[in-house]
């Protein structure tokens, strides 16, 4: 689809790797570009998913993706402002992202190009791999 220089980009916090999320930067990959990840520091975490998360350090988080043969680059970001920045620097042919994001709004689309949803596999997620730990 696309040339293999150009990136494909996804965001987010990525805290319990899961068969979900890899299926994701597999569908993500098979698009053609390189694959960078942009990954939610430790404290923009805390402050969209709550006091107990992340489980995993943003550290060990990054080294968990650098090992997916999926992905060619992992960074992080803090703030909407660095996200963008992010954007403007990698200039993504395409953005892959969650389809429960669909009709809501998304921080840099106007840097992101085409924004392609993945739908999430229902059986896989994070808040029911924590949900089924606490029970």
């Amino acid at each position: 689809m696309f040339e293999s220089y150009a990136t494909v980009w996804m965001n987010g916090c990525f805290d319990i790797l899961h068969r979900g999320h890899i299926e994701m930067f597999k569908y993500a990959s098979s698009l053609g570009g390189r694959v960078i990840v942009g990954l939610d520091t430790d404290e923009r975490v805390k402050k969209s998913k709550g006091e107990n998360r992340p489980i995993n350090k943003l550290e060990d988080r990054m080294e968990m993706l650098r090992s997916i043969k999926y992905i060619r680059g992992v960074v992080s970001f803090g703030s909407d402002e660095e996200l963008i920045s992010l954007l403007t620097e990698f200039r993504p042919v395409c953005r892959v992202i969650g389809g429960d994001y669909r009709n809501l709004p998304i921080v840099g689309e106007e840097y992101s190009g085409e924004i392609i949803y993945f739908d999430r596999i229902p059986e896989y997620s994070t808040t029911g791999i924590l949900n089924v730990q606490r029970d």
